[in-house]
């Protein structure tokens, strides 16, 4: 099954605006370059597929942008594995799942009700450290290994 990278995003610090991006480099020490949360977590990069987005915007009644969310990456055409230890490639880059992203209470800040819309089946998308680090680009294959 494959799908395809549709956004990145990386913030300097926190509370920052998230910053868009056509193409980052990820390390294994600091997932995308010039995102504070590689350096500060385990976590290097969260990843949120659009149609997890879609639905928990449906729920809602309301379009949001997927920036809202603040993961890493936005993915179409694929279903994000909901285990442990599953394995992502992204063009070169290699992630493994590490957790669930859990909505936080900024998602209901940003819009009432999001967090619980964000909630079921792992809408709120993956948590990954770097397994393989590497460059990717809008547009990159990403497939489940």
């Amino acid at each position: 099954m494959s799908g395809r990278l549709i956004g990145i995003l990386r913030k300097e610090r926190p509370h920052a605006e998230p910053e868009a991006l056509e193409r980052a480099k990820i390390s294994r020490d600091g997932g995308v370059e010039g995102d504070y949360r590689g350096r500060v977590s385990d976590n290097k990069v969260t990843v949120i597929a659009r149609e997890d987005w879609q639905a928990a915007c449906a729920e809602l009644g309301r379009e949001l942008p997927w920036t809202t969310r603040r993961a890493n990456v936005l993915t179409e055409g694929i279903d994000l594995p909901q285990r442990l230890g599953a394995r992502l490639k992204l063009g070169p880059v290699v992630l493994e799942v590490i957790d669930e992203t859990k909505p936080c209470s900024r998602m209901e800040a940003a819009a009432t009700g999001l967090r619980n819309a964000l909630s079921p089946d792992w809408r709120g998308g993956v948590s990954c450290m770097v397994i393989e680090a590497g460059e990717i680009a809008l547009g990159d294959a990403i497939d489940l290994m």
